[in-house]
């Protein structure tokens, strides 16, 4: 990741070695489960906790991306 965000966790988080695929795909799989209950309010909590986390480092790359897109563009003008 290139951006980092002012509410990303400190540095070394297991967070930020993921990559973008493996995050959004992880979120995708603690929302399916969010989503389908039958699990106690303290796994919910868990795995809301770890959904934010997942949804930060996407932002992250995004945020990311779209900086460099920007830069390529203005780089054009």
């Amino acid at each position: 990741m290139t951006e980092k965000n002012a509410d990303a966790d400190a540095a070394g988080s297991p967070e930020e070695s993921l990559g973008y695929e493996q995050a959004r795909d992880e979120l995708v799989e603690v929302v399916r489960r969010l989503e389908t209950g039958g699990i106690t309010l303290e796994e919910s909590l868990a795995l809301w906790e770890r959904g934010e986390k997942l949804a930060a480092v996407c932002q992250q790359w995004l945020d990311g991306a779209r900086a460099r897109l920007d830069a390529v563009v203005k780089e054009q003008e």
